[in-house]
């Protein structure tokens, strides 16, 4: 959940999009979404993942050791959080990764960083979502792999500094920003996934620490949410925290800035064993598959509607949405699942990678970046497993071999500027949930990664393990 760039107009789709709205979920055959790509087998599929995942991680470790990201173009840093403060971003996205791949050295090397530096307390105004996902789940997940009892305190004590934005709230829904000093808040306008992605995390940090009072902010958030639907059984886009009224009516389910909030409604279900978090998806899913599932050029989409009327407003498709495959897999709607899976792999076939973001009713790209995001990998690695049919595999390597094309650089892997442009423009950035996701979905989907319980094992938002590490 990050911004998008300013729109551009391209053409992002081999034919044109014409309009066949409807109910029914006819989807293209197989065939014509399939890559072109001979798949290696899969130990070879999971030693070139694994090489590409310790290049990048090179890349980090020469250029910016200690700091949030690096810019492999330039060999610069990049300071996430707050200007002139890190919080060694990338070492914390990594940690899980490196464990699940037996990168052992690297799991030490990174671990004794973070608890000789990293400094929850700092003087900087930070985006409690964002500090929730990355870093309070990234030391999580560092404690289950790892064992180290020094990060689980670690995780306690930043999490400890982020909940005053919970507290201090009249609605109980989080501030966007916290100082992690002094326990200023800030930001009282926020989307729902920035107010309801906590609860995987907080609530996992109750269940190892035995104080329930993470589970009690996060859930309470998630109801001032979910209390706020229309009668339609649709949630807008933006809320005041403080009067908690909509700000945003719309309802954008499954793009951004709302994506996660569904996500942990299932996770938190299926995690915790939360029966009315399970309700609450329900609900609410069967209200986005009845007023905004449309199909378009024989595709499967999710128009924006207003959320008490269901009048559609707008039919941006943003990649942060592909994940929803894999969601609605995994929430029982398969057919659905599948037929938005065609729509994203359609659109990785007609372009070197995935745009940022498409105009899907006038076929054109409203963003040409693309931020190295996981989510449509992340879609194909959850109905991998739940279904083990190999056209996932095929498909998530295909989007491998793009990156490994087109976005690769001699300090790592970069973001690029405009898919669109011929030669593809790259630019200078390797977010650090580069470490958390893409390569983590890829080499568990190919290693039988020894270190997993594929049975059990479950992802948050930003790819870390939060159930099934095997130590």
């Amino acid at each position: 959940m990050r911004s998008l760039s300013l729109p551009r107009r391209r053409t992002v789709l081999s034919a044109a999009a014409v309009a066949t709205t409807g109910a029914a979920l006819a989807r293209p055959s197989a065939a014509a979404a399939a890559p072109a790509l001979d798949l290696p087998g899969d130990a070879t599929a999971a030693r070139e993942i694994r090489e590409e995942f310790v290049h990048s991680w090179e890349g980090y470790k020469r250029a910016a050791w200690g700091y949030d990201e690096v810019r492999p173009v330039s060999g610069g840093r990049n300071d996430f959080f707050a200007s002139g403060r890190t919080f060694g971003l990338s070492i914390v996205e990594a940690l899980d990764t490196l464990w699940l791949m037996e990168l052992d050295g690297e799991v030490a090397l990174s671990a004794d960083w973070i608890e000789e530096h990293l400094d929850p307390a700092q003087d900087a105004d930070v985006q409690v979502f964002e500090a929730v996902i990355r870093l309070v789940g990234g030391l999580l997940a560092g404690h289950l792999c790892t064992g180290r009892t020094a990060l689980l305190d670690r995780c306690r004590e930043l999490a400890d500094r982020l909940l005053p934005a919970f507290t201090r709230s009249p609605t109980g829904m989080p501030y966007r920003y916290v100082n992690l000093r002094s326990g200023a808040v800030g930001g009282h306008t926020s989307p729902l996934a920035e107010i309801g992605s906590n609860i995987v995390e907080f609530g996992l940090l109750s269940q190892l620490t035995g104080d329930q009072k993470y589970w009690d902010a996060a859930k309470r958030a998630m109801r001032a949410v979910f209390d706020r639907r229309s009668a339609l059984g649709l949630l807008g886009t933006t809320l005041d925290i403080e009067t908690g009224r909509w700000t945003d009516t719309t309802s954008c389910a499954p793009n951004p800035p709302v994506d996660s909030y569904y996500e942990y409604l299932w996770a938190g279900a299926e995690l915790f064993g939360d029966r009315e978090l399970g309700d609450w998806y329900r609900l609410l899913t069967d209200a986005v598959l009845r007023h905004q599932l449309e199909v378009q050029g024989g595709y499967a989409w999710y128009r924006q509607v207003d959320y008490a009327t269901g009048l559609t407003t707008g039919r941006t498709a943003s990649e942060l949405g592909s994940f929803y495959p894999g969601l609605l897999g995994k929430g029982g709607d398969l057919d659905a699942a599948l037929a938005y899976y065609d729509t994203w792999s359609m659109l990785l076939a007609n372009n070197p990678v995935v745009p940022e973001a498409i105009d899907y009713g006038s076929a054109t790209v409203r963003s040409a970046r693309n931020d190295l995001r996981p989510e449509y990998v992340n879609a194909a690695y959850d109905l991998w497993m739940l279904t083990g049919e190999r056209r996932f595999k095929e498909t998530a390597y295909t989007y491998f071999a793009g990156l490994r094309e087109h976005l690769r650089v001699p300090g790592g892997y970069t973001v690029a500027e405009d898919v669109t442009a011929s030669p593809l423009q790259r630019g200078d950035l390797t977010p650090g949930y580069w470490f958390a996701e893409n390569p983590k979905y890829l080499y568990l989907m190919f290693a039988a990664a020894p270190r997993f319980d594929y049975r059990s094992g479950l992802l948050s938002t930003e790819g870390k393990v939060v159930r099934g590490a095997v130590r």
